[in-house]
């Protein structure tokens, strides 16, 4: 087995064989944080599962009728029930494509895409990366970019 830490900015983490064991430091932005992490890495294609706690966050809902993204912030303190998502290229330039649950105080959830979260508490995530390199490019009959095998 082997084990290797490292540490950026706002994360540290623990290599277990070829599966990462990552915390991002409290205050700090989570997609922000987890993209300096696969830049870090050089993680190119990949899965990532998370939870935590955070006082801020914006997300996005796609709707199919005008193919646009519709954002929405929420402030207040929820827990992040889970965030699961990808590693991929697009346009040349590794993305990062979450989806995130938070519970709200009132025990209601939230869900939707995630453009950006400020951690308050912990936030805790398993990276599954991938040997391969995975493109994805926009649909414009959908709207949204999609895996494409052909690259």
């Amino acid at each position: 087995m082997e084990i290797k830490n490292c540490k950026g900015n706002n994360w540290s983490a623990r290599k277990v064989d070829h599966i990462y064991i990552l915390s991002l430091k409290n205050h700090s932005n989570i997609v922000e944080a987890l993209t300096d992490f696969v830049q870090h890495q050089s993680i190119s294609a990949g899965e990532v599962t998370g939870i935590g706690a955070v006082s801020e966050a914006t997300l996005r809902f796609f709707n199919p009728s005008t193919k646009k993204y519709v954002d929405k912030t929420f402030t207040e303190q929820m827990e992040v029930a889970n965030i699961s998502g990808n590693v991929s290229e697009v346009d040349g330039k590794i993305l990062l494509h979450l989806h995130i649950t938070l519970g709200r105080e009132d025990y209601t959830a939230l869900a939707g895409h995630l453009l950006d979260a400020k951690i308050q508490g912990a936030a805790e995530f398993i990276f599954y990366p991938l040997n391969t390199k995975v493109v994805k490019i926009k649909d414009e009959n959908v709207g949204i970019n999609l895996y494409d095998f052909e690259h």
